[in-house]
């Protein structure tokens, strides 16, 4: 096997655990963990959010295992931990050691992508490494639309959650077993010396890391509540209340193959349009199961959208940071998804406390006026991909 098809199965597989069902998971069944935990909004908030401080966590410990051991170790002890994590999950007694699983499974997110950056950018020829990139790219969509199809057969099969975490844990075991031998003999890459942090810290890339933020708070806000919302406000028309979380996220996860798109739309709009639309997609996802959350006209479209918000502003944050810094492909990406862990670790926990106060409509409202603000403020200036003052090969080392 060469090392395009190695690397871009190892990925696809550890995007698909670590941004499927380790990173989404726990909004998907957040109707049955409340039921079977006694969990308030708060709570849900709050595990949500450690959730998110553990993938915050994950990027940095991923960057520093990177830098020094290489692409293998960062991947692979991620899927470990998704392992673990996913499994604890399954055989949770109670609140705080479902906690504890989902910290340590949404950690796994933070080891898994920038590593496979690194890999293919120093192993695979130039005219392959967009497919190698896409094709990792894509496990996210997958995985998330996996994990829906797994909550719907337990709703059609009669299977309990835990059924389904055990699963997604075996899933994880065996991306592992992928990983281990696609990745091993890859050298670190001789890009990130710790000095070059100080580097990324200039007013240009104040736009990027800002709608990294907001972009951060918004989708982690929806993965936390749009399924719990929709349930309670009685489903939709026609389907079992139970499987409405499932076709949400199915539905999530295959419009995100929008992603695929981005590069073309970017090219067609420019990065300042095409920001507006992103930003304005998530602000009506938000907007939409706040207002319709029982209509399919409106739960199937806010899903829809959040699909297309996520998987697109995910690529352009990915493009957009090594264009500003080209010497440091992997360190400013690591630096972009660390301003959207931020977001994804106050977004929930604050959101949990409002909905409580105010209600689910109100919170989610409050919510979507982040992204809409952000398209109407935002203006050309703000948002452009030239290279940042002093930004080139080998900067930082």
């Amino acid at each position: 096997m060469t090392r395009f098809w190695a690397l871009s199965a190892a990925g696809f597989t550890a995007t698909a655990i670590s941004f499927g069902p380790a990173r989404m998971g726990f909004g998907l069944f957040v109707p049955e963990f409340r039921a079977a935990f006694a969990l308030s909004s708060a709570d849900i908030g709050l595990i949500s959010g450690l959730g998110f401080l553990g993938f915050f966590i994950g990027l940095l410990v991923a960057q520093a295992l990177l830098a020094r051991r290489g692409p293998e170790l960062p991947v692979v002890a991620g899927l470990v931990v998704a392992t673990a994590g996913l499994l604890s999950v399954a055989l949770a007694p109670n609140a705080p050691v479902l906690a504890g699983g989902v910290f340590l499974a949404t950690a796994s997110a933070g080891f898994a992508w920038t590593p496979f950056n690194d890999a293919v950018h120093r192993t695979v020829p130039d005219w392959w490494r967009p497919a190698a990139l896409s094709t990792i790219s894509s496990g996210t969509s997958i995985g998330v639309a996996g994990a829906g199809l797994s909550a719907l057969a337990m709703v059609g099969l009669g299977l309990s959650w835990r059924a389904c975490w055990a699963l997604f844990a075996g899933a994880s075991a065996l991306a592992l077993w992928v990983n281990l031998r696609a990745l091993r003999d890859l050298d670190r890459a001789p890009e990130a010396m710790p000095r070059a942090w100080r580097g990324l810290v200039q007013p240009v890339a104040a736009p990027l890391f800002g709608i990294g933020f907001v972009y951060g708070t918004t989708s982690a806000i929806y993965v936390a509540f749009a399924a719990d919302r929709a349930v309670a406000a009685g489903g939709l028309p026609g389907v079992p209340v139970d499987a409405v979380p499932a076709l949400i996220f199915i539905l999530y996860g295959l419009c995100g193959f929008s992603g695929l798109m981005t590069g073309r739309l970017k090219a067609r709009l420019g990065l300042p349009g095409l920001l507006r639309v992103l930003m304005l997609a998530g602000a009506g996802s938000l907007a939409l199961v706040a207002l319709a959350p029982g209509h399919w006209a409106g739960l199937i479209p806010s899903a829809g959208l959040q699909g297309v918000h996520v998987m697109m502003t995910s690529a352009v944050l990915a493009f957009w940071s090594e264009r500003l810094y080209p010497g440091l492909p992997s360190l400013s990406f690591t630096a972009a998804l660390l301003a959207m862990a931020a977001g994804s670790v106050l977004g929930p926990a604050v959101a949990g406390v409002m909905s409580g106060m105010a209600g689910p409509r109100a919170m989610f409202l409050v919510a979507a006026a982040l992204p809409a603000l952000l398209a109407a403020g935002l203006r050309d200036r703000h948002a452009h991909d030239r290279p940042a003052p002093g930004a080139r090969a080998g900067q930082g080392t």
